[in-house]
């Protein structure tokens, strides 16, 4: 059963491109942007990160932190990261326990052939841990643009 709105963050850990990890629990406090994306250094998935880099600083000041995550690993992130200068942290899900829970892992289908893979889709958690806001199938333009309105809409903590 996928997250629904209500639900609180769960207890996964991601790996990050420095070595370390992120428990997605210990997240909770302010608001939580956690989006999914395909795959590093493809079209849309880098205009996300650069949509979402573009503006850290507005997420910032409403007080929200982002993670973007894929299951490209954490040297993959690196590169991504340092060919395009972004500033939105991201995170590897190796074993697809996060996409799995978050129920982004979905059977896709391209010229009629059918395959699992990452359903673009970003989730919006309030400042007590709680999901507050979900998108999917999200459409790249535009995008980063809804979610900081939808951050800044939220209740006050």
């Amino acid at each position: 059963m996928a997250m629904q709105e209500g639900d609180p963050l769960p207890d996964i850990d991601l790996d990050l491109p420095d070595g370390g990890t992120v428990n997605l629990k210990s997240c909770a406090g302010k608001p939580f942007v956690l989006y999914f994306y395909p795959r590093d250094d493809t079209s849309g998935c880098t205009r996300e990160a650069q949509d979402f880099s573009a503006m850290i600083g507005e997420f910032d000041a409403a007080g929200a932190r982002i993670l973007g995550v894929s299951k490209d690993s954490p040297e993959k992130h690196r590169k991504f990261i340092g060919k395009y200068a972004l500033t939105v942290p991201l995170a590897s899900d190796p074993d697809g326990s996060a996409l799995e829970t978050f129920g982004a892992w979905v059977e896709k289908n391209m010229y009629g052939r059918k395959y699992m893979g990452i359903e673009r889709s970003t989730f919006l958690f309030d400042a007590s841990g709680r999901l507050a806001h979900v998108w999917r199938k999200v459409r790249v333009a535009g995008h980063a643009e809804k979610v900081l309105a939808a951050v800044k809409a939220l209740p006050a903590a």
